[in-house]
């Protein structure tokens, strides 16, 4: 599969569907699933990288209360769905509800999956200080 990359502006239409740029789509012709991601948007999985995602979740410590709290908010929310002919996924309320979607989105390719963002919301994320992306990637070398 080649890399998701990216950003780009669309808008949820009337029916809750969301048309992803054409350049994603055939990433994602074995299916999609679309779950609850971090930082208050949502993330779409093609369907084999959701089953790679599925095995790190199934070595999560059920008898943890973190492990537990993590499976619940991947999986509890998560929805299996299809691209339609035109390319649009719909996306269910309690999912748009999740993220605070409105008409206006961002989308974001991000390496094997999808964030889908509020525009409004990601747009604020990126006016916040410089340096938290750099300091978290020196974490992250550490």
């Amino acid at each position: 599969m080649d890399q998701l990359l990216g950003e780009h502006d669309h808008s949820l239409d009337d029916k809750n569907r969301l048309t992803l740029p054409s350049k994603f789509r055939s990433a994602f012709g074995d299916g999609v699933v679309v779950a609850r991601g971090f930082d208050g948007c949502l993330s779409v999985y093609p369907a084999s990288e959701w089953a790679r995602m599925s095995a790190r979740f199934a070595e999560l410590d059920p008898l943890s209360e973190d492990g537990r709290r993590v499976s619940r908010h991947f999986f509890g929310g998560a929805t299996q769905a299809e691209l339609d002919k035109q390319g649009r996924l719909v996306l269910p309320q309690h999912l748009i509800e999740h993220a605070a979607l409105e008409r206006e989105l961002t989308v974001l390719g991000v390496h094997d999956h999808l964030e889908i963002w509020n525009r409004a919301t990601w747009r604020r994320l990126q006016q916040e200080p410089e340096g938290r992306v750099e300091d978290a990637a020196e974490r992250l070398a550490n």
